[in-house]
């Protein structure tokens, strides 16, 4: 569990409250105009 998040640029794992943001602008009505779309929360590791 130690090196989970370690290949990442940022060198680690992310933490709940980085992560939940991004969770709650989609499941609020503030995303209804958003359609199709794939936001990377990775610490800037590239998506496969």
């Amino acid at each position: 569990m130690e090196s989970f998040g370690a290949d990442t640029p940022m060198g680690r794992a992310g933490q709940s409250v980085e992560l939940a943001p991004a969770y709650v602008f989609f499941a609020s009505q503030e995303s209804s105009y958003v359609s199709g779309e794939v936001l990377g929360v990775t610490g800037g590791k590239p998506l496969p």
